[in-house]
């Protein structure tokens, strides 16, 4: 049986849920020959390992009373005198981590895990690599923070896994990369990547005014509890920035062209939430209204994208062809097409739910067995 260690940052809905499959994949991987070891665990305040890294992992029992507890809000601290491990609160617990990384890293392999949604486990993640530990995301910002940091997260190829960084669970950063690798250089990419911006989009073909809409996706939880967060496209940015980057280009965030869909005077800054969906957000319903009928009169439809084309990278409303695989997008699915020269004339279409916990963290899961060649049985 090879086994795989892992530690996992992050404990919120895909951090949990991660866990969830890795216990009931078990008897899955088992046949795979594949056991995942949980050495680790921490959110943003505090780590729980298990009693000896290096022998010891937390067992499935422990694991679930995790998720247990961190989906009631409460601390992992709590845990202390369950089970047989080890409790490390800020700033103890990110010298844990690196302790564990700096020991397991050379001698039996780490895979680190970040399903985080923070910034601030960018320089963690750049010291882990020095150990040879193998890094799996979940979390863009740190593949969308400085050219260094980048530069010295991907120094390793084979040791690094961030699928559900664009997509979540749909296999766009392998399918690029197969294509790059094959010789076939990529020209073009447009891709809706947020599902939040192709739900509001497609429905405003119905002829329903923007601020309903967005009220609408708000109350089916499709948006962020703010849904300036999903309508100033910074989402998508972060994106579009990783598939750029691997494509080669050497950009970072400000030289990224991002179309947000409120003004800046309609920001968190100016407006608090009930103000921006109550009296802001209906001021809105024209312009949109306007652009929408423009589109449709040339025989298009808008659709919030990411454009990647040559030194170009701009994120924001563009019209497409009706009947173009993103123009016949309907709901909330993620749709990218990526031009090449094999595939120029007819793109490579990816399509598929791109968000949501479950399909997030079973591309985390794939990420990590994807690595089991690392290590050794």
């Amino acid at each position: 049986m090879k086994k795989i260690p892992v530690f996992v940052m992050g404990c919120g809905g895909v951090g949990r849920q991660l866990l969830q499959h890795i216990v009931s994949c078990r008897s899955l991987h088992a046949d795979m020959g594949i056991h995942l070891r949980v050495v680790g665990v921490s959110d943003s305040k505090s780590s729980v390992t298990s009693s000896d890294a290096l022998t010891r992992e937390l067992n499935d029992d422990f694991l679930s009373e995790v998720c247990r507890m961190k989906s009631t809000g409460s601390p992992l601290s709590a845990l202390n005198g369950f089970g047989e491990c080890s409790v490390f609160s800020d700033p103890d617990s990110k010298r844990n981590v690196v302790d564990i990384a700096s020991q397991m890293g050379r001698l039996t392999g780490l895979a680190v895990v970040d399903c985080s949604a923070s910034s601030d486990t960018v320089g963690l993640l750049t010291q882990v690599v020095d150990f040879g530990c193998c890094v799996v995301l979940a979390n863009k910002k740190p593949l969308t923070s400085t050219m260094d940091d980048y530069k010295k997260l991907v120094s390793v190829p084979r040791h690094i896994r961030h699928e559900s960084t664009v997509g979540a669970g749909l296999p766009v950063i392998a399918s690029l990369k197969r294509i790059i690798s094959s010789g076939d250089p990529v020209n073009r990419i447009v891709g809706s990547l947020s599902g939040t911006l192709g739900y509001v989009m497609s429905q405003l073909e119905d002829g329903k005014p923007l601020s309903q809409i967005v009220k609408d996706a708000k109350s089916l939880g499709y948006t962020e509890p703010d849904p300036r967060d999903d309508l100033g496209g910074m989402d998508v940015a972060r994106k579009a920035l990783i598939l750029a980057r691997l494509l080669g280009r050497q950009i970072s965030m400000g030289d990224i062209k991002v179309e947000s869909l409120y003004p800046e005077e309609m920001g968190p800054n100016s407006m608090s939430v009930e103000e921006f969906l109550d009296r802001g957000l209906s001021t809105l319903d024209k312009t949109i209204e306007e652009r929408v009928k423009k589109a449709f009169a040339s025989g298009n439809v808008l659709r919030y994208v990411c454009v990647i084309e040559g030194s170009r990278c701009d994120v924001g409303i563009q019209e497409l062809p009706k009947e173009s695989a993103l123009g016949r997008l309907r709901g909330s699915d993620n749709v990218l097409e990526v031009y090449s020269r094999c595939y120029n004339e007819q793109p490579l279409v990816i399509q598929g739910a791109g968000a949501g916990n479950d399909t997030t963290a079973a591309g985390v899961l794939a990420d990590i067995i994807d690595l089991q060649d690392l290590f050794p049985k």
